[in-house]
């Protein structure tokens, strides 16, 4: 159990990539993330499970919006995989986040019925893990948000950058607000553990909106 914090501290909020789940940075990665020393929303990704719905879509031509249904189940069998192999709380509501908040416990965020009460989240591909974490963070008036990637990204860059680039989904923008944003690859992971146990993060700051020249 990580250790219970001073009254209101700060919120992380964490999107850990699907992408990682047969990378040897997963394990190194929650093992980090177990270290911040106060309060952690973690979401995963879809990973393999995701990957099979996109597979199957053209074959069987479900609807988008089945799809997204599809893919948020998909990162809820992602974290259920996760609870079990690193001993994580899962957490479907509000409610349950932060009573696992309260008690010193990191929530492992199960998505489905939090995104299908909001009207605000688009149910097409557009939308992933991402965009949902960024919602999760701006619902929850999170004081940080993190994005763990399985690629290394240059300093300097923009949310645009990011989107151009391909490294966030295309509806990132419209969910991101105001909360700092960070990314982080894999030369992150060495020092992961001593930074987030700092309360700092690792990885690169992301600039809110478009450099002026």
């Amino acid at each position: 159990m990580r250790a219970k914090s001073r009254i209101n501290p700060p919120l992380l909020v964490a999107k850990l990539g699907g992408s990682l789940h047969a990378s040897p940075d997963l394990p190194r990665w929650i093992a980090a993330l177990k270290n911040w020393p106060d309060r952690l929303t973690l979401v995963c990704g879809g990973g393999p499970f995701a990957d099979a719905v996109r597979s199957a879509q053209p074959k069987m031509r479900f609807s988008d919006t089945t799809g997204h249904a599809m893919a948020l189940l998909a990162m809820e069998q992602y974290a259920l995989a996760l609870a079990q192999l690193y001993g994580l709380d899962l957490a479907s509501t509000r409610t349950e986040i932060d009573a696992l908040h309260a008690r010193g416990r990191l929530a492992l965020w199960r998505p489905s019925a939090m995104v299908a009460a909001a009207s605000d989240i688009d149910a097409n591909w557009r939308v992933t893990s991402d965009s949902l974490a960024a919602w999760l963070a701006h619902e929850t008036r999170a004081s940080l948000l993190l994005l763990i990637k399985s690629v290394d990204v240059a300093p300097d860059l923009t949310i645009e950058d990011l989107v151009a680039g391909e490294v966030v989904d295309q509806a990132f923008p419209a969910y991101h607000a105001e909360t700092p944003l960070f990314v982080a690859g894999p030369r992150a992971v060495n020092h992961a553990a001593q930074q987030l146990g700092e309360a700092s993060l690792p990885g690169v700051a992301i600039v809110p909106r478009k450099k002026i020249a």
